[in-house]
């Protein structure tokens, strides 16, 4: 096998664009005219000869000065653009992997004659319509507490017109529950305000998982698939379905904390929050990400929680936190 001749031409790149970047890369930072004019080439000639080397970012222009990588940089660089591939097709098979059991499924069904009584699931899937004007014909048309999973629908005037509804609603006696992330404490200080007036019992959790609505006993609304999209979305009505998100919504209220008088204005008081991931074992950069802070707010709300509690490890917080029945 022949030995590539450099570093450029080991990665890949042609012989046009190797001989390009050695001609530029001593003049890195100098204006785009000088150099193209220093190698008898015109700028628009030169980038044509470098295109495969800016599309990959070893080359660049910025302010019509010409940016090159060093060949040491250039292999760091082409290493990153492998793992962000690698990562990519990961996370691409990953997603396959878990469309298969669909797939599979799709095809297992029951022959004709192996089951009887055979009825169709109350529901439907669709798209389109209004959605706060659906939902309001759902909510006046039935009976029993309103059950909410809200993980980023923040969104106004929409907000301003399901509170009213809510408040309507609690006013003739029915209970309306939402549970919300921690992040909502400062991304919709105002929202959880505005539903808290109007009756809404609200607890919070770290993180969400998806959008959910159940109405009484009789209706459930989820993403179809489960996530944090308005379409397509799922409206069931089958009987057993509805009782196990019911139960799904009650194991998590169980484990939410309410929305305190402090917190609804915006505080956020993150401690009950923050032991829970501490005792979990997370890292301060999946808290940050898990109830929507910075990693500095992350550290330092620690920092004053383990000073609070007169701790100097995270383990040691932790006892001192049980022994005071905070977790």
């Amino acid at each position: 096998m022949a030995i590539p001749d450099s570093v450029i031409t080991a990665l890949g790149f042609g012989k046009t664009a190797d001989r390009a970047y050695h001609q530029v890369v001593s003049q890195n930072g100098r204006e785009l005219v000088s150099v193209a004019s220093s190698v008898l080439r015109t700028p628009e000639e030169l980038l044509r000869d470098l295109a495969p080397l800016v599309d990959r970012g070893i080359v660049r222009v910025e302010d019509s000065r010409l940016f090159v990588l060093t060949p040491a940089e250039v292999v760091v660089r082409m290493v990153e653009i492998s793992a962000e591939s690698a990562a990519a097709a990961h996370g691409r098979l990953e997603a396959v992997a878990r469309a298969l059991p669909h797939l599979t499924a799709s095809n297992v069904r029951p022959a004709d004659g192996e089951l009887a009584e055979v009825q169709p699931v109350d529901g439907e899937i669709s798209s389109g319509g209004q959605p706060v004007e659906l939902l309001a014909a759902l909510i006046r048309g039935s009976m029993g507490d309103l059950l909410w999973l809200r993980p980023d629908q923040f969104r106004k005037p929409r907000e301003d017109a399901m509170a009213q509804i809510v408040g309507e609603q609690v006013a003739k006696g029915r209970r309306s529950r939402a549970i919300y992330p921690v992040r909502a404490l400062h991304e919709a200080a105002d929202t959880l305000a505005l539903r808290a007036s109007v009756g809404e019992e609200i607890r919070l959790l770290p993180q969400l998982p998806t959008r959910m609505f159940i109405i009484g006993t009789t209706h459930v609304i989820l993403p179809e698939p489960l996530g944090f999209v308005d379409e397509p979305r799922s409206l069931v009505r089958q009987r057993g379905w509805v009782e196990a998100m019911t139960l799904w919504f009650e194991s998590l209220w169980e484990k939410a904390s309410p929305l305190t008088s402090t917190s609804s204005r915006g505080a956020g008081d993150m401690r009950g929050f923050l032991l829970q991931q501490l005792a979990a074992g997370a890292q301060d950069e999946q808290i940050a990400r898990r109830l929507g802070v910075s990693l500095r707010t992350v550290r330092r709300r620690v920092a004053d929680l383990m000073s609070e509690l007169g701790a100097e490890s995270r383990f040691q917080a932790g006892v001192e936190a049980a022994k005071r029945g905070w977790i």
